[in-house]
């Protein structure tokens, strides 16, 4: 029972709407009449040409706003494209510099390394000499010390 309640409710809305509806219609009806502008054939034809080139118009002058946004992107990404190959040019430039730097530190730090070697070198010829010259002297001291301990002797 309350269904059928509910149901006749929703149907007596419906019926209200309709005849709003209607009544909406009629009225946009009679404005219609009254404001409407009734022409000939050609002269509708070229209306209505106008209204789609019109619309046609609209249509284009989107695209062409699409199409210059687009472009004006374009050109900030090749702007910054070129501005990011400069700083990588830069940092290259300065990879190399740096490794000219420290090729020339290592070539100064070798030659250095060489001279100490010699220094080195020439050091230990000289006590190498002088080793032998003490074992020379020590064998003479030798020689002597025992040909006095056979004149005490003898």
């Amino acid at each position: 029972m309350e269904d059928k309640g509910k149901g006749s409710e929703r149907f007596g809305g419906a019926i209200a709407n309709l005849t709003e509806m209607a009544l909406n219609l009629e009225s946009l009806q009679k404005l219609l009449l009254k404001k409407a502008v009734f022409v000939d054939e050609e002269t509708f034809t070229k209306a209505s040409l106008c209204s789609d080139q019109a619309r046609t118009i609209k249509v284009l002058e989107q695209r062409v706003e699409t199409l210059e946004r687009e472009l004006d992107a374009a050109i900030t990404a090749a702007a910054r494209a070129r501005s990011e190959k400069r700083q990588a040019e830069a940092a290259e430039k300065a990879a190399e510099l740096r490794a000219q730097e420290v090729t020339k530190e290592l070539e100064n730090t070798s030659k250095v390394f060489e001279l100490h070697m010699e220094e080195l070198r020439a050091k230990q010829q000289e006590i190498s000499k002088r080793d032998k010259d003490i074992k020379l002297l020590e064998a003479i001291i030798q020689t002597l010390g025992g040909n006095e301990a056979h004149k005490r002797t003898g």
